[in-house]
């Protein structure tokens, strides 16, 4: 199966579990089910569940807590997105190609729904099938950690908002972007080992991964934002440098941002050495990261 194909199932089969997870529109009250659904199953790639599964796939083959895992990990992910558009925060009018939640129910239920797909991702975890209460607890405490004020995504949130129109400075962005955008894509991995079993030696492995492929994608990003159309991104392009955001194109220049791309890819790959094939997925994920245009 190529690697699209293999994606495109993925997404399909992580779709179906959300739907199964998240209140149907009609569940009362029915607006807030429909604000979190509209942006839950607004077409994002699923990058995160999928990482989760396929960490939990390279240490066994019978990983089913990974899928309602990575489908609360969709959720956070989701939940930061509808709050990040927001007027207090970046404004933005589409995401995704569609307007953007609070554009389309207003900024009280955007709000509320956010809060409600946070609160729905810790019931998921502790809900999930087939675990040992202790390992249901590494997996919240992960998620929590990742999405938190320390070293997680709500403090590289705040410390991108305090440093617009900053010099930017290579610390800083180090600081920023391991946060609010490396920290769960490195909880993906690492919750994915919990899932499955897996011990320190693994654990570390794949840490290391999330750690790399969540600076290029990171770095990509920040790329596209400068050189790609609002089409192809399906958001606003060109928002970074409007709101004098603090980017790698705008400390180390396109042609440096590139390279470490392709670094941090080079290591990510290098982190999977343990694996051996197991880890294919992985690695082919790795690439696609580097090399996507939207």
């Amino acid at each position: 199966m190529t690697l699209n194909d293999f994606l495109a199932a993925e997404v399909r089969r992580v779709d179906a579990a959300l739907d199964r997870l998240t209140p149907p529109e009609s569940a009362h009250p029915a607006t807030i089910h429909r604000a979190m659904r509209y942006s839950l199953f607004a077409g994002g790639k699923r990058i995160r569940p999928i990482l989760c599964l396929q960490s939990a796939a390279t240490i066994s083959d019978e990983a089913p807590a990974a899928l309602d895992a990575g489908c609360a990990l969709e959720m956070i992910h989701t939940y930061s997105l509808i709050h990040d558009d927001l007027p207090a925060l970046d404004n933005d009018d589409f995401r995704r190609g569609k307007p953007t939640n609070h554009k389309v129910f207003g900024e009280a239920m955007a709000i509320l729904a956010g809060d409600a797909l946070f609160t729905l991702a810790m019931q998921t975890l502790v809900r999930v099938e087939g675990l040992p209460d202790a390992a249901k607890i590494r997996l919240i405490d992960e998620l929590a950690f990742a999405s938190g004020t320390v070293e997680g995504m709500i403090g590289g949130q705040v410390t991108d908002i305090e440093g617009e129109r900053q010099t930017p400075t290579p610390e800083l962005l180090d600081c920023i972007h391991r946060a609010k955008t490396g920290a769960l894509l490195r909880a993906a991995l690492r919750m994915g080992c919990i899932c499955a079993g897996g011990d320190a030696a693994q654990m570390e492995a794949l840490s290391r991964y999330g750690e790399h492929v969540g600076l290029a994608f990171q770095i990509v990003d920040d790329i596209l934002d400068v050189e790609e159309s609002s089409e192809a991104l399906g958001k606003t392009a060109g928002k970074d440098a409007a709101q004098g955001k603090i980017t790698f194109p705008a400390v180390y220049g396109i042609e440096e941002s590139r390279r470490m791309a392709q670094e941090q890819c080079v290591r990510a790959h290098e982190s999977l050495a343990p694996f051996g094939e197991r880890a294919r997925r992985l690695h082919e994920i790795a690439d696609l990261i580097v090399q996507r245009k939207s």
